[in-house]
């Protein structure tokens, strides 16, 4: 871990893959990831954690199936939102995003139940597979 402060501009122009989070730094037992999102992701829970998203650019959209039903909540940039552990959720950003998440270290970006992983992405972590 760096004892210098971390610029999240410079950070996020180090990598281009999609859906591939990156530790910019941790606070405790907790990854404070940031990621470049477009498209859809996959729908997914994490049954142990909540996970927290702060919009650093663009636009999130975040689908959760709750008790109540569906619905989707809508983050500008500058926006945060926990979704709460097992929630089922399925982020998109269908302009693009840059996003900052709080997480135990360890967890899989794809969660702890998920849809089927697409290809290019690893089932292990949920980054994208460089091609």
């Amino acid at each position: 871990m760096s004892n210098q402060p971390i610029l999240l501009s410079q950070a996020l122009a180090s990598f281009d893959a999609l859906w591939s989070p990156r530790i910019a730094t941790r606070v405790n037992d907790y990854d404070v990831r940031i990621a470049k999102v477009a498209g859809e992701h996959i729908w997914h829970a994490h049954d142990h954690t909540d996970e927290f998203f702060l919009v650093l650019d663009g636009e999130l959209h975040i689908s959760l199936r709750e008790p109540e039903g569906e619905r989707t909540v809508l983050l500008p940039r500058g926006a945060v939102f926990t979704v709460p552990a097992g929630t089922e959720h399925k982020p998109y950003a269908p302009s693009g995003a840059a996003i900052l998440m709080f997480e135990p270290t360890g967890t899989p970006t794809v969660g702890d139940r998920h849809d089927e992983i697409p290809d290019h992405v690893d089932a292990t972590t949920g980054h994208t597979l460089d091609a």
